[in-house]
């Protein structure tokens, strides 16, 4: 397949902009070249049309079979229409039309990012490795204490840069954990709002209202408060017997917060001994008697699922699943490994995300979940055509091109235009290579 791109001059008319491919057009835009063309907003990153037509595009339609086994996937070259956020068109190629050109590249869903700190990072500033840690995870609160009035000084922009980042590795929504605390109070949430204010046009997001010092531990009971009624998606938590030195009261007290506030629930659980434990069963027990939060609770890293034995994580999963409760994991490497394809067994939602990218707890976050969905396919040995095409769902919070069987589902009209195009032949090949992502869309936009 030739992904060849084609150079363009700086000045270019809107009429030449359609002719030519996406991949240069966006190019020239995220430079700011294209400073007279009609339709394009003014921030340099982000390309607004209400009607868009994309040509040479390429979709799924198929599995080839040897026999019961899956050996490879079917292509063709589409032609799309997208009207107002929405695809309203997916026809045979029309090579002649008179449409972005995107020279045969793979379409995919966008990524999704389901747990990363967008509020806390160094990226797009200075570079600064880990600290050498004392004292676990309070430790760690005693060292963001100190660091985090001065993070907060830039923390906007480097929240800027690091949803550019996302978006360069195909990601267009992302659901970001904001410290909630003393130190900060709700500066690291508004800074983040102002972010994500600025690149609304590229780029969506749900928030965690995270107590990154504890609860109780600090006094974060009034901020958390004050949070839930601001505009944020979920109420968090983390290892409320380690912090808060009690499960049932961090539980309760979270549970409570969103039953009044009409909000979702994500809770870090890093513990892995019989706490750990406990808080999975009594947080699927809290969900059981209160049925609103079934499908809107999570347990985010969840390391315990990693440490107990194989029966125990089946009997968990059955429960995680009954309940509604997700699981949000990085796919961590190493000693532990996370049971995913025993979740996936009984129907757990699993999703995926970088947590950090440069910050003081991490320095090694790509920022590509992509990446994720290939470390999971070498970890559980989704090694085949099929397999490496299921593990897809990872990246794209589930929709995947075609179903089980070979059938196309996605792309249909009517899906919003959430589109990322990849330099790879099919989604085995983009999960097993990490394939680059040469452009992206989000709700019609395009973005890179």
């Amino acid at each position: 397949m030739n992904c060849t791109i084609m150079n363009q001059s700086n000045n270019i008319t809107r009429k030449s902009f359609i002719r030519n491919s996406a991949l240069t057009a966006i190019g020239v835009a995220a430079t700011g070249n294209m400073k007279s063309a009609k339709g394009f907003s003014k921030k340099k990153e982000t390309m607004n049309i209400n009607t868009l037509s994309i040509k040479n595009v390429r979709l799924e339609t198929g599995f080839v079979y040897e026999g019961d086994e899956v050996i490879a996937t079917k292509t063709d070259l589409f032609y799309l229409e997208i009207e107002d956020g929405k695809i309203s068109k997916v026809a045979p190629n029309r090579p002649d039309a008179d449409a972005m050109d995107a020279k045969g590249l793979l379409m995919l869903p966008s990524f999704r990012d389901m747990h990363i700190h967008l509020d806390k990072t160094f990226y797009g500033d200075k570079w600064q490795a880990v600290r050498r840690r004392s004292n676990g995870i309070k430790g760690m609160i005693a060292l963001e204490q100190k660091i985090l009035p001065d993070m907060l000084k830039n923390s906007t922009f480097k929240a800027e840069k690091t949803i550019e980042l996302l978006q360069s590795k195909g990601t267009a929504f992302a659901r970001s954990q904001v410290n909630i605390e003393p130190t900060s109070k709700l500066d690291s949430l508004k800074h983040l709002q102002t972010a994500l204010e600025n690149k609304k046009a590229g780029f969506g997001a749900e928030l965690v209202a995270f107590p990154q010092h504890g609860i109780f531990y600090t006094d974060t009971v009034p901020f958390m408060k004050e949070a839930a009624k601001m505009d944020i998606d979920f109420i968090g938590g983390l290892d409320p017997y380690t912090i808060d030195g009690s499960i049932e009261k961090q539980v309760d007290f979270i549970v409570q917060l969103a039953l009044d506030n009409n909000k979702g629930i994500d809770m870090h659980l890093h513990e892995t001994g019989n706490s750990g434990l406990q808080t999975v069963e009594y947080l699927i027990q809290k969900v059981d008697e209160n049925p609103v939060l079934k499908g809107k609770t999570y347990l985010s890293h969840c390391f315990i699922l990693g440490a107990i034995e194989a029966k125990k994580q089946e009997e968990i999963a059955e429960k995680l699943a009954a309940a509604g409760i997700g699981i949000n994991s990085t796919i961590p490497i190493g000693r532990l490994i996370m049971p995913i394809p025993t979740l996936y067994k009984y129907g757990v939602k699993v999703q995926t995300g970088n947590d950090c990218i440069v910050d003081h707890w991490n320095t090694f976050g790509t920022g590509s979940v992509l990446q994720k969905a290939n470390l999971a396919a070498q970890l559980y040995g989704y090694v085949t055509e099929s397999g490496l095409s299921r593990i897809l769902r990872l990246a794209t919070g589930d929709i995947l091109p075609l179903d089980d069987s070979g059938n196309q589902q996605w792309p249909k009209p009517g899906d919003t235009a959430n589109l990322a195009f990849l330099d790879a032949s099919c989604s085995a090949e983009a999960v097993s290579r990490i394939s680059p992502v040469k452009s992206l869309i989000f709700n019609g936009n395009v973005v890179f």
